[in-house]
């Protein structure tokens, strides 16, 4: 099936002062599609099948590991996470310290496309990948041909919060072994997806393996979730930016609220908003096909 699309090994690049573990799909001389996903999130949830897909719309793919996920450098420094308290700093508007903020991601994968050697890349990001994906539009608009925010934020704090059950499997302690993590990941998968996914229910135990043999970081989760707390609310500076800006969110969301995607759109000028019907806090096989077809047709009409 996917033997018509170039694919290299898993490699590594120098970023930012990073090594970042990535890899490829596609033509190497095509424009790129950078795909950056979320917390906790290694980029193998960009499945293969996506990856493939946009490649074959004539675009080389690009995915990468966030640092402190998966194969990616590891922060030295420890953290405490109190979700309660961070979402009422928020509320209250204090200032939240982190090791790291949405921000440096961003030179993460703009350094990324230094080390790679591409001037400008279409960038796509699911969750809080998103917002990394806006912070790169807001800090290094040049290098951006166009911008995709997937089921994210602008950071607003009045935004709904999460379900309580979304809530609580985000917030869930760690598991200690791999058949405790295996079993986790199925449980909150089906959760986030908001519904029944047989086919994608069928592959969890098969990504959640794949997941723990590369490696997991439960700390690099934790600073991640406080570099999310600690960059606040992006929405007076998403209102400058002027990369050509498509928001995609799912009217089933139950972490990020539809709510989220219509507030970053609304503040983004000239932003498309696509709500995608049944899809949650996930892009199961049901509804690829739709995604795909949105982030190329906006990638097409910006060339980079």
């Amino acid at each position: 099936m996917s033997a018509d699309v170039a694919r290299s090994p898993e490699l590594y690049a120098e970023a930012n002062g990073q090594k970042l573990c990535y890899q490829t799909f596609g033509d190497g001389r095509a424009p790129v599609i950078l795909l950056i996903m979320g917390l906790g999130a290694q980029m193998i949830l960009w499945d293969d099948s996506f990856c493939e897909q946009l490649a074959r719309r004539g675009y080389r793919v690009i995915r990468f590991d966030n640092r402190d996920i998966g194969r990616s450098s590891r922060v030295d420094a420890p953290v405490k996470v109190d979700f309660a308290d961070l979402v009422m700093k928020q509320m209250r508007g204090e200032k939240i310290e982190a090791p790291y903020a949405l921000k440096d991601l961003a030179a993460d994968a703009a350094g990324l496309l230094d080390a790679l050697g591409v001037q400008r890349a279409h960038v796509v990001g699911a969750s809080m990948g998103g917002m990394i994906a806006q912070e790169m539009a807001i800090n290094f608009p040049d290098r951006l041909a166009s911008m995709t925010s997937i089921m994210s934020s602008s950071g607003n704090p009045a935004l709904p919060p999460p379900t309580h059950e979304a809530a609580a499997v985000l917030m869930a302690p760690p598991p200690a072994t791999r058949a405790e993590y295996i079993a986790t990941f199925k449980k909150t998968w089906i959760v986030l997806r908001a519904g029944a996914f047989p086919a994608d229910e069928a592959r969890d135990e098969e990504r959640a393996a794949l997941n723990f043999e590369r490696g997991l970081n439960p700390m690099g989760v934790a600073r991640q979730l406080l570099a999310i707390f600690a960059s606040g609310d992006r929405r007076k500076k998403l209102n400058g930016v002027k990369v050509p800006a498509l928001v995609i969110h799912g009217d089933a969301d139950p972490l990020v609220r539809l709510a989220a995607g219509e507030d970053t759109a609304r503040n983004i000028p000239g932003a498309k908003l696509v709500v995608v019907k049944t899809m949650g806090h996930a892009i199961p096989s049901t509804v690829s096909a739709q995604v795909v077809e949105a982030i190329a047709q906006h990638a097409g009409a910006h060339p980079a």
